[in-house]
């Protein structure tokens, strides 16, 4: 009996060793696992996460950058924000430079891609590289070249328009032009890559759709709308969702070209908040600012994503 009691008893100790053993090993490759995410984790946690949590703690406080103090006050600063006429000023001409920028970009890209698509053609092939060169261009530099062409006495435009008997124009200086001579540059920069984005999405498409719609005697009008445009639909809400969240934080163009005049018609909210931080140093209402773009953009983003992800078709 007690010789049979030991065997079972070293059986036992065996197998909760092994067990032991196994379980140190996977605990061993889930930390390797884990180590190679650390660096990623402490980068995000540094320049992301801890940044984000104190604009959040920054935006209840009346922090003057001029002044080390700091004093809680609650939602005062988003009090004064949502009660003040030059927010909703700066939400408008945001919210409309947004639109015209996704709206020319998309069509613009997209109607160059219908004229481009052509893989046999080295000269389209080298228009379309020419087309996509401003995509690199820095906006810096971009913003600096337009101001020379929208220059009022000697810019190439006024150059231009003079050719047809008309007056030279203030673009940069006129309300009603500035904010449309900003939505070109950045249409003249973007216009290339959403060209190049719906190229690709066109030669996905398999060619036995259209054959088997020009066998029916599809014009081709009706092939680009109930072939072309359905399939090229999640190549459009990229372009939109991707293109608006740009838009909406446009600064470096203003900060350029117009300083958010004349008249405050080009006064974007990024571009407020900057001002607002760094030349008036209400660094607590900027913070404040800057949380509720975040929301717009967030809620605005999930809304555009809601409606169209019914109407978007993937093949099969």
């Amino acid at each position: 009996m007690e010789t049979n009691h030991q065997v079972t008893k070293a059986a036992s100790n065996r197998a909760t060793a092994s067990v032991s053993k196994r379980m140190s090993h996977t605990l061993i490759e889930k930390w390797k696992d884990f180590s190679f995410a650390v660096p990623a984790l402490l980068f995000m946690g540094v320049f992301l996460y801890y940044p984000l949590a104190y604009s959040i703690y920054i935006s209840f406080t009346n922090w003057n950058m001029t002044r080390p103090a700091k004093k809680f006050v609650g939602v005062d600063n988003y009090t004064r924000l949502l009660t003040n006429e030059d927010f909703y000023q700066s939400l408008q001409v945001t919210f409309l430079y947004t639109l015209m920028d996704v709206v020319f970009t998309l069509v613009i890209g997209l109607l160059l891609a219908l004229l481009l698509n052509v893989s046999s053609s080295r000269l389209f092939g080298f228009m379309r590289g020419v087309i996509f060169m401003p995509y690199y261009v820095s906006m810096v530099v971009a913003a600096m070249v337009f101001t020379w062409i929208y220059n009022g006495q000697y810019g190439l435009l006024n150059g231009i328009v003079s050719w047809f008997g008309m007056d030279p124009v203030e673009w940069l200086t006129n309300p009603s032009t500035a904010l449309p001579a900003l939505v070109a540059v950045s249409v003249w920069k973007g216009v290339g890559f959403a060209m190049i984005l719906f190229i690709a999405g066109m030669r996905g498409i398999p060619a036995e759709y259209y054959e088997a719609a020009s066998i029916d005697g599809a014009s081709k009008f009706r092939q680009f709308r109930n072939i072309t445009l359905p399939l090229l639909s999640p190549m459009t809400l990229f372009l939109v969702i991707t293109s608006f969240i740009s838009s909406m934080q446009v600064f470096q163009s203003i900060d350029v070209m117009t300083n958010g005049g004349p008249l405050k018609a080009t006064n974007a909210i990024v571009y407020w908040i900057y001002t607002m931080a760094f030349t008036e140093f209400k660094t607590g209402r900027a913070s404040a600012l800057v949380m509720i773009l975040f929301v717009i953009i967030l809620l605005l983003t999930l809304v555009q994503w809601l409606v169209s992800r019914k109407k978007v078709h993937y093949e099969g």
